[in-house]
């Protein structure tokens, strides 16, 4: 079942995570709970779950983008793409960006757009599966401390 992510769904989903990039969970906080509470807040935050069998296997987020240029027509950031390592090759990331992808179409965004910091090839072929291109535009990333 796919769905967008409701205020029972912050454990699961950190568990998750744990199969993105995370070491470890994060300490449960007033500032992790504010954090959540602005996520699920947000008109334009999206995180949306594929749950199979009471399960949560797969995540991904969209986030709508308001624009002034394209006809005033915003755009979707897609992030945190994540399934479980024992559901993958299942479907279930292809399941939540199309999802996604119908959650940017209902926002009039003009594009989708993603990034990865993955250089493995079967990662790489999963996006261009998807839909996505790398050849349009060129990323680049300043980090943060």
């Amino acid at each position: 079942m796919i769905r967008e992510a409701n205020k029972d769904d912050l454990n699961n989903l950190l568990h998750l995570y744990l199969h993105l990039h995370e070491k470890e969970l994060p300490q449960y906080s007033q500032h992790l709970i504010e954090t959540w509470d602005t996520i699920l807040n947000d008109k334009n935050h999206h995180i949306v779950l594929n749950i199979v069998d009471g399960i949560l296997v797969s995540s991904c987020v969209c986030v709508i983008i308001p624009n002034l240029t394209r006809g005033i027509r915003p755009y979707a950031f897609i992030e945190n793409v994540v399934t479980h390592e024992k559901y993958r090759g299942k479907g279930y990331a292809t399941e939540c960006l199309n999802y996604a992808r119908e959650i940017a179409k209902e926002n009039n965004c003009y594009k989708m757009m993603l990034l990865t910091g993955s250089q493995k090839q079967n990662t790489l072929d999963f996006y261009s599966r998807a839909g996505y291109n790398n050849t349009d535009k060129t990323a680049f990333i300043q980090w943060l401390e």
